[in-house]
């Protein structure tokens, strides 16, 4: 079976494994409130940015409001989320452009996206993908990198860019963030990052790293 045969089945699988995998783990109401989730997101859990957002999204409801703000007061809202000094400053100058450079509306671009301070490839693709229903690149974060390089896709550890270059090979575009959606699910719930639970894995028999790590019976 070739890789993207490979790459078919296993989506295929998952699809039935996890019917409810949802379109992203971030809580929002709107593409300003997914954008910045997912700038916040970084280096962090999905978890706990869903605990500070309801928070920065009162006292800032929109990019004009967010533009605006002291930027000790965001701080203190995001501390929870890690790098928050950096975080703060990225959100606030990332609404400002939203207002003065794109009239207040979220770009649903790459090129403008990626513009924007503290959003790169990654972020933007969950932004398109997620609020614009918008193929442009194929999400590869850690869940999707680990789970990508265990399955055999790539021997790729570090470059998110490379293993997301390669996959935009593997699959096809219209299915590149139904890609990333089931493979993050299934690195979240079954293929972890500490203890992967192969045992019950519905791809275990297309795995690499089964194949490579199962017990050898004598």
């Amino acid at each position: 079976m070739n890789i993207k045969d490979r790459a078919r089945k296993i989506m295929q699988v998952l699809s039935e494994s996890y019917p409810d995998a949802p379109y992203t783990y971030l809580n929002y109401n709107n593409e300003y409130q997914l954008l910045i989730a997912t700038i916040l997101s970084a280096s962090t859990t999905d978890a706990c940015v869903n605990r500070v957002i309801p928070i920065l999204f009162e006292r800032y409801p929109g990019p004009q409001d967010l533009m605006m703000a002291n930027i000790r007061d965001i701080i203190d809202v995001i501390r929870p989320c890690g790098t928050y000094n950096r975080k703060a400053h990225y959100i606030r100058e990332s609404a400002r452009l939203i207002v003065e450079r794109f009239a207040g509306r979220i770009p649903c671009n790459m090129k403008d996206l990626i513009s924007l301070p503290g959003v790169n490839r990654k972020t933007a693709n969950v932004v398109l993908s997620v609020a614009f229903r918008v193929n442009e690149g194929v999400v590869v974060d850690t869940h999707v990198m680990r789970v990508t390089q265990r399955i055999g896709f790539t021997d790729e550890m570090k470059s998110r860019d490379k293993v997301e270059r390669i996959l935009m090979q593997v699959i096809p575009r219209p299915q590149w963030y139904e890609y990333s959606r089931l493979i993050g699910t299934h690195g979240r719930r079954t293929c972890k990052a500490r203890r992967p639970q192969c045992s019950t894995c519905s791809i275990s028999y297309v795995c690499r790293y089964y194949a490579t790590h199962q017990p050898i019976h004598t």
